[in-house]
């Protein structure tokens, strides 16, 4: 592990552990299969915005925070579809998401509607912190330079929607 990404992933993210170096590579043995779980995450990340509008639409604040996401993720969803059909691959079956469903018992269930919104947007921060470490990784560890491009400008962006969720 470099010591930059050991002091993102600490002081910038707060990840306690890192992702291995080495699932880069790992990942590259079937692109297809990342780049098909990447878009159902961006699809994934906009029907979770729109529920919290829905939600919370009284929120005004939120409300604006949260509408410019829902069409950037959809977009990203979008841009993902498209690099897979340059590449020949579909869009395969949408997996579980063992990440996620492992964070969503810590949310609560019950009290305060403030509470239980402030536990999704920390869940949500922390997803999107996970997704920005991992694009990093791509950008760095992949052979191909295009994606390792468009992994780039998937980790920026991630990173400033877990500023925006934290």
């Amino acid at each position: 592990m470099t010591p930059e990404l050991s002091t993102d992933v600490k002081n910038i993210l707060g990840l306690q552990l890192p992702t291995d170096p080495r699932w880069a590579q790992v990942s590259s043995i079937s692109l297809e299969a990342i780049l098909t779980d990447h878009a159902y995450c961006e699809q994934k990340a906009a029907t979770t915005c729109i529920s919290l509008i829905q939600r919370y639409s009284e929120r005004e604040k939120l409300v604006k925070e949260l509408a410019p996401i829902v069409t950037e993720e959809w977009g990203h969803f979008r841009m993902v579809l498209n690099e897979m059909h340059k590449r020949g691959w579909k869009l395969g079956k949408q997996r579980k998401d063992e990440y996620v469903n492992r964070l969503l018992p810590f949310q609560r269930k019950g009290g305060a509607i403030e509470e239980r919104l402030l536990d999704q947007l920390l869940t949500m921060a922390l997803i999107e912190a996970r997704s920005c470490e991992r694009f990093k990784r791509l950008s760095e560890g992949l052979q191909d330079e295009y994606l390792k491009n468009f992994y780039r400008r998937f980790m920026e962006s991630e990173a400033g929607h877990y500023t925006l969720f934290y």
